[in-house]
């Protein structure tokens, strides 16, 4: 890749130029002898340098790099730090025997990083404090306390993204906001991610994270919230052919499962529950099965009391409509309006529930 030569302005300071040499520098105390490793983190992990410390524990390297690009510092295998690196010098201080010590100056990609490394401990707490709350209801069949659990866990997940967000929106236009993106659920926030992507691209023209992302989104971008969901066409149980697009005029769940999958069925009463409550009023499923044999598929069908619309081709994860949607593991569900477009995806459980009480009450 060539050399980028951009120069950009962030409001109130001074004029920011690439010239594809980074300094790490900065001090590590009490650490004696040692080098510390320097890893550029791409889909294989890369080691660029070894640093030697100092006496006095200090350390620099002078970096060549053809773009902007996420680094590890390995401190002597007790400290990894994660850098953002492009067209500012970044200095690191930290003390071995305080973990709370890391100070990172310079580089502001790399100071936007920390924020986001601390968002994602932070979630992180969370989510094995709820873990530990499920693992315990569960031990106990304590259902009311198993269902408050699930909400909370789908509160959390919707508040960490308005953080998440929150965080890369102060960023400025940082290409450090890449780092964030993997907290944001790209199937609910699909149109917030291509924004974002859409300006680094601008930013940071021809970098190659960001046009592999810019890929992928487009792949993405026909299952969208908004746009209409693609047809699907398949048997059902008695070999008719029947299509999604019948069902236009309804609020449809379209619900990919199969006989075999265990959290499906254990899905399936709280689909019946709902439909059998909501159905009069619009709402009807369409249930996609990639199951492989008619057998396991019929009776499932019956012995969980599934009275909504089946249609399968029998072939597993090579279904056409799993192909179509992107399916690669199940349950899996796309909400769809009366008009056919896209509203919502994966909902199940308390968070199926609560959409359609927004919709229907």
């Amino acid at each position: 890749m060539a050399t980028l030569a951009i120069l950009f302005f962030a409001c109130g300071e001074s004029e920011r130029v690439f010239d594809g040499k980074v300094k790490v520098s900065g001090k590590i105390n009490n650490a004696g002898s040692g080098s510390l490793v320097l890893l550029k983190l791409e889909e294989r992990s890369e080691e660029v340098a070894k640093i030697d410390l100092a006496g006095n524990g200090s350390f620099e390297y002078e970096l060549t790099l053809d773009g902007p690009g996420f680094y590890e510092l390995n401190i002597l295998d007790k400290k990894m730090v994660r850098l953002a690196l492009y067209d500012q010098d970044v200095v690191i201080n930290y003390d071995l025997e305080d973990e709370n010590s890391l100070v990172i100056e310079g580089s502001e990609d790399s100071q936007h990083m920390q924020k986001v490394d601390k968002l994602t401990e932070d979630y992180q707490a969370e989510i094995n404090n709820l873990n530990t709350a499920y693992f315990e209801a569960m031990t106990n069949k304590d259902q009311e306390a198993i269902k408050e659990i699930q909400n909370q866990a789908m509160n959390l997940e919707g508040d960490h993204a308005v953080k998440v967000k929150a965080v890369i929106d102060d960023m400025d236009g940082s290409f450090a906001a890449l780092a964030a993106l993997g907290m944001i659920n790209e199937k609910n926030d699909f149109i917030y991610i291509d924004e974002l992507v859409k300006n680094l691209n601008e930013r940071y023209p021809n970098t190659k994270m960001i046009t592999t992302l810019m890929a992928q989104l487009d792949d993405m971008r026909v299952l969208s919230i908004g746009q209409v969901a693609p047809e699907i066409s398949l048997p059902n149980p008695e070999g008719e052919l029947v299509n999604l697009s019948d069902l236009r005029g309804n609020y449809v769940l379209i619900d990919f499962w199969a006989a075999w999958c265990r959290p499906c069925r254990e899905e399936n009463p709280n689909v019946v529950r709902l439909y059998n409550q909501y159905n009069e009023k619009g709402f009807e499923v369409f249930g996609v099965s990639l199951d492989r044999t008619k057998d396991a598929w019929v009776k499932a069908i019956e012995d969980d009391q599934l009275t909504w619309t089946h249609v399968s081709d029998l072939q597993y994860f090579n279904s056409a409509a799993a192909a179509i949607y992107q399916i690669n593991a199940i349950p899996a569900t796309y909400l769809l309006d009366p008009e056919g477009k896209i509203i919502a995806k994966d909902l199940r459980g308390p968070s199926l529930e609560n959409k359609l009480k927004e919709l229907f009450d």
